[in-house]
């Protein structure tokens, strides 16, 4: 049995980090979602909760045969013990996948099989993106799951990222 680990903000989780782990799912029989900064909530930059983004993956993920969990990982600000954090907060696994650089330099450091995973429409299926067109009140939804909608929905999402982009600034 091969275990994956994956990592990412997945603020919000869209249709890139669910191709990705379509794709991922064809190598590894269970896979871990490792929710980056977990501590992160309510800006701009990290509209959702760790909790709203587990149930965002989790609720897109339920009709997959792919065994998966979400595990929070908090940030932590010392790149050489950051492969030993993720591990100490994540069931063991086999093999890690990301397209980041430092990620990828320090799995490889660390002894940890890496993958590079396939990117997706990246110009548009960005969390920049998808906060973005949130913001501007555009069209956001096609570019997430289903699920996602739903659950921004349900936590008034919307309003969120709004009202925290908001500036009180005066202009000048």
């Amino acid at each position: 049995m091969t275990r994956g680990f994956y990592i990412g903000r997945f603020q919000p989780y869209h249709n890139g980090h669910h191709n990705v782990v379509q794709s991922i799912a064809e190598d590894v029989d269970e896979l871990v979602l490792g929710i980056g900064s977990a501590g992160d909530s309510h800006s701009q930059h990290d509209p959702f909760t760790a909790g709203e983004r587990i149930m965002m993956i989790t609720k897109s993920l339920v009709d997959s045969d792919l065994v998966t969990y979400a595990v929070p990982i908090e940030d932590l600000d010392r790149n050489s013990v950051w492969v030993s954090h993720v591990q100490s907060m994540s069931p063991d696994f086999d093999v890690a996948y990301s397209n980041n650089p430092l990620v990828i330099q320090l799995f490889k450091e660390a002894g940890v099989e890496v993958h590079q995973s396939p990117m997706f429409n990246r110009h548009v299926l960005e969390g920049t993106e998808v906060r973005e067109r949130m913001i501007d009140g555009k069209d956001w939804e096609r570019l997430v799951p289903d699920p996602v909608v739903d659950v921004i929905g349900e936590i008034d999402g919307i309003e969120r990222i709004q009202r925290v982009s908001d500036s009180d600034s005066n202009g000048e």
